[in-house]
Parts: C-alpha cells; sequence; structure tokens
C-alpha cells in the first residue's frame, strides 16, 4: 500500500526562466508531510511533476527505488499518486458521482454501471463527512462542498500518496476537524500525505515533519515536534517575521462615517443586517461558512437580489444596482475568488490592471504609455514580483495574483474598501505585505472592510469585528473584546 518517493537534483524550466534548481529530498511512507514555502517558491510545480501534470526539464524522480517518469496525470494516478488541486478540477453540470468517476468510469458490458458508481461514490463521500445525495449536480454545491468532493474523488483513485494543496482554505473548524480525522486513518492505513498550506498551526498540528522550499530550492526539514511556528514562517521567507500586523492606528472620535448599512436583507442568506463603517477604520466580518458575509456584501454591490436595506456613502444614501455602480460612488469589492472574480487570468498583468478605469487612459485611443507607467506604478508600490510584466496574470504566484487583483480594484481611488478573504492561499511573506497595505489604506483615510476566516486576522488588524451567524449579525466587538474565544462562540451561537 505505501510508497517511497525520492526527487534528486530536479529542475524545472519554463522557457529561459528556472522555478526548480536542483530540488533533492525524499519521502519515506506513511508519513505527513508539511511542505511549506511563499507564493512561487516551487512547491506546486515540483508536486504537479510528481503528480504527472509537468515534466522536470533535468533529475530524476523515484517511485520504489525506480525512476519514473509520468506521461500525464492518468499514468500517476496509476501509481497511487494523486494531486488535489488548490483550484478545484470539477465538472460543474456534472454529479457528485458523475465527477467522481470522470474518465474512470465503471461499465457493465457497453454501458455505463450508474448503481456501481452512484453506491460506491456514496461510501466516498460517507468517508469524508459530505451528507449529499450522489445525483447532486455540483454546480449545487457551497465551495467547502466541492473540497470535499475532490477529497472523494482522490479516495476512490485508491491513493498510496496524496497531495493536498490547500486544503482547508474553505472549510469550516468542524469540517476541517472531520478532515484531519481523515487523515490519520489514511495514515494509518500507510497512505504518505504531502501537506500544502499557509496555515501553521494546521501544518504544527497534523504533519510529522516538515520540508521548507524557497526560490525554487530545498532549504531546510525538520521533525515538526521540534519546530515552533516562528521558525518555520523565518525560514520560508529567508527572515524575522515577527513583526506581522502593523501597529493599529488610533481611530479619531470624530471620524465621519464612510458608509452605512440600514436592514440589508438578501432572500435565502441574510436577514435585517445593519453596520457602520468611519473613515480610517478597518471593520472585520467574522463568521462560518454559509454565515452570508459574501452573500450580503455581493447584494450590497448589485451582484445579488437585495429584497430591503438603504444605502450610505459619506453621507448620501444610494442606490447601488452593479458594481460599476458602486464604483462611481467610491465603493470597491474584492472577492474571495480572486481568479474567477477578480482578474481575467489569461489577459497581460498591464489589463488586468486597468480593466476598471479604462476611460481614463482612453482619448478616444488607448494610451498605452500611461497605462504602462500605471502599472510599473503599481509594482513598485504592491511589490508584485514578477520576472516578465508582459506575462499573463495566470503566470504568477497566489500571493502576486492578489496583489495584482488589489491594486486592479485601487486603481478607481475608492473611499470605501470591501476585501473578501483577501489573504486565502496566500504565503506568510506575502500576508504580511498585504495587511501592511490594509493599514496604510486606512492611515490615508479611507474605510476598509475584511471579511476573513482567519480569526488571527482579524484580532491583528481590525479595529471592531462583526460577527455573523445563520444570515444575522450576532455581535460587533470592539478592541476590548477581540480574543478568538469571543469570536468563535459569537460565530457557533454559543456565547
Amino acid at each position: 500500500m505505501s510508497v517511497a518517493v525520492r526527487f534528486d537534483d530536479i529542475r524545472k524550466d519554463f522557457g529561459p526562466v528556472r522555478v526548480l534548481h536542483g530540488v533533492s529530498f525524499e519521502l519515506a511512507p506513511g508519513r505527513i508531510y508539511g511542505l511549506l514555502g511563499e507564493n512561487g517558491a516551487g512547491k506546486s510545480t515540483l508536486m504537479k511533476i510528481l503528480a504527472g501534470y509537468e515534466t522536470a526539464s533535468a533529475g530524476t524522480l523515484l517511485i520504489d527505488g525506480e525512476p519514473q517518469r509520468f506521461d500525464g496525470s492518468r499514468a500517476a494516478e496509476a501509481a497511487g499518486i494523486v494531486l488535489i488541486h488548490q483550484e478545484f478540477n470539477l465538472a460543474e453540470h456534472l454529479t457528485i458521482a458523475q465527477n467522481i468517476y470522470l474518465g474512470h468510469e465503471k461499465r457493465r458490458g457497453w454501458l455505463l454501471d450508474d448503481t456501481t458508481m452512484r453506491a460506491q461514490a456514496a461510501q466516498y463521500l460517507a468517508q469524508v463527512g459530505l451528507a449529499k445525495h450522489p445525483d447532486t449536480k455540483v454546480r449545487e454545491l457551497i465551495v467547502a462542498e466541492k473540497q470535499m468532493v475532490e477529497i472523494a474523488k482522490a479516495l476512490s483513485r485508491r491513493a498510496r500518496l496524496l497531495v493536498m494543496d490547500e486544503p482547508t482554505a474553505t472549510l469550516t473548524p468542524a469540517e476541517t476537524e472531520r478532515l484531519f480525522a481523515l487523515m490519520a486513518k489514511l495514515k494509518a492505513d500507510g497512505v504518505t500525505i504531502v501537506y500544502i498550506s499557509h496555515k501553521l498551526d494546521e501544518v504544527q498540528r497534523i504533519t510529522d515533519e516538515v520540508i521548507v522550499m524557497r526560490d525554487g530550492r530545498f532549504v531546510a526539514r525538520g521533525e515538526t515536534a521540534g519546530l515552533a511556528r516562528q521558525q518555520m514562517a523565518n525560514l520560508m521567507v529567508g527572515r524575522d517575521v515577527s513583526d506581522m500586523f502593523p501597529a493599529k492606528p488610533a481611530l479619531p472620535k470624530d471620524a465621519p462615517v464612510a458608509l452605512r448599512v440600514d436592514g440589508l436583507s438578501v432572500p435565502g442568506w441574510v436577514e435585517n443586517l445593519s453596520f457602520e463603517v468611519r473613515a480610517g477604520e478597518v471593520l472585520g466580518f467574522a463568521g462560518l461558512v454559509g454565515a452570508g458575509r459574501t452573500e450580503a456584501f455581493e447584494a450590497l454591490i448589485g451582484l445579488r437580489r437585495r429584497s430591503a436595506g438603504r444605502v450610505e456613502i459619506e453621507g448620501r444614501t444610494v442606490d447601488l444596482k452593479s458594481p460599476r455602480d458602486a464604483m462611481r460612488h467610491g465603493l470597491t469589492y474584492l472577492s474571495e475568488d480572486r481568479k474567477g472574480k477578480g482578474l481575467h487570468v489569461n489577459l497581460n498583468l498591464q489589463d488586468n490592471l486597468t480593466l476598471m478605469t479604462l476611460e481614463r487612459y482612453a482619448h478616444p485611443l488607448l494610451d498605452l504609455k500611461a497605462a504602462r507607467a500605471a502599472l510599473d506604478d503599481a509594482v513598485a508600490t504592491y511589490g508584485i514580483r514578477t520576472g516578465d510584466t508582459n506575462s499573463r496574470a495566470r503566470m504568477l504566484s497566489g500571493g502576486n495574483q492578489q496583489k495584482l487583483a488589489l491594486a486592479k480594484f485601487l486603481q478607481p481611488d475608492p473611499r470605501v474598501i470591501v476585501l473578501d478573504e483577501p489573504t486565502r492561499g496566500v504565503d506568510v511573506g506575502a500576508k504580511r505585505d498585504i495587511y501592511f497595505l490594509i493599514h496604510r489604506l486606512a492611515a490615508e483615510g479611507r474605510a476598509v472592510i475584511v471579511i476573513s476566516s482567519e480569526l488571527i486576522e482579524l484580532i491583528g488588524l481590525c479595529h471592531r469585528v462583526a460577527v455573523m451567524r445563520a444570515g444575522t449579525l450576532q455581535a460587533t466587538l470592539g478592541l476590548d473584546h477581540l480574543t478568538e474565544e469571543e469570536l468563535i462562540a459569537h460565530a457557533t451561537g454559543t456565547h
């Protein structure tokens, strides 16, 4: 059942750019490894080589002591190696059962054996704790449920080595606990697990050993029990990052209200939500998955239908029917789905940056020089690391994609900024950059709203945190009450 892996001097080039520089280390069977590194460190590229999605430019991959060169993911899966991508690889219009067996369908003669696939899919769903019928269409699932389908699909492949890339990014604490229990069972069965995550508390809790990469190179490994989280973070970035959060600027008592929302209701999601945020304030929104936070702000800017609600921006009542309406009134919203709703990943960096403010650069012809100057300024201001500013957005690491998305949504010079999960899937170095940017925006007199599932992030960043549960506002906590215990108690209804 178990599998041993060795990377021997693995190198990978994308054109003239080398992203892996002679990486060598091994994975022993039946252990859980935390693979750490900043975005762009080469973790995902190395795992894609292991799982057959990429081929190494040089070096040798050994499986159970034998050199292997997989010609695709199906060949790797046949060897028991399965990668669960951070970005879901699901067909939205198909059922859960059809997704689990897509490309691996069971047949009875010439016909598909739907009965067997449905029954076995139900067993895998039970293993991961997802209470959904196998005939449910994937498009009807929330993000956290899609994650569990991905894991169920991996189980169906009889994995001997399982790579999980940010698996808990969209899971509730209860779902995360179920995942950890499942990982422990798989480990007991001899499965090797590579766990890629920027949540160092989870890495510390669930893994046996930590392997650290930086700038396409292997830099360190060690038993998890002997490493503090701070040591892990420092190894990842190559410097001390103990000052993750900037000091919170004092909020003037006479700071004007930048955004006031009264009685916002979104059918099926939110009931009678009222709050306000002041200029220079960072206001957090906490809550479990499904609490209605994202849906409330999508309705606020016209992406969803709202049945009630009054909105004021800087003292003026506004009727926002679309994101462009909101932008014209000084409000922008950066979605948690940066690849689906934040960026056009197949466009280049310049086109992405200027898309919301094209009229600024068209007179009527596009002023390419001005647009280029805007990109150069954004790269410098937001610390976007890119080897080629003419490349497509999809070539950037996750952290740099998020910085580009932030730069894009700040192009209209908004007075109120809503950031939904601004550091999801972002490494510790990029997180720190984004935290300091948020406080810089607040110091400029803008109002910033941060929706986050990371309680430490909300506590470190915000002046106040509003907690939602089941579509209603439970409490708004000031600085004196910002503790994990209080936030969890309100979010779960146990306060």
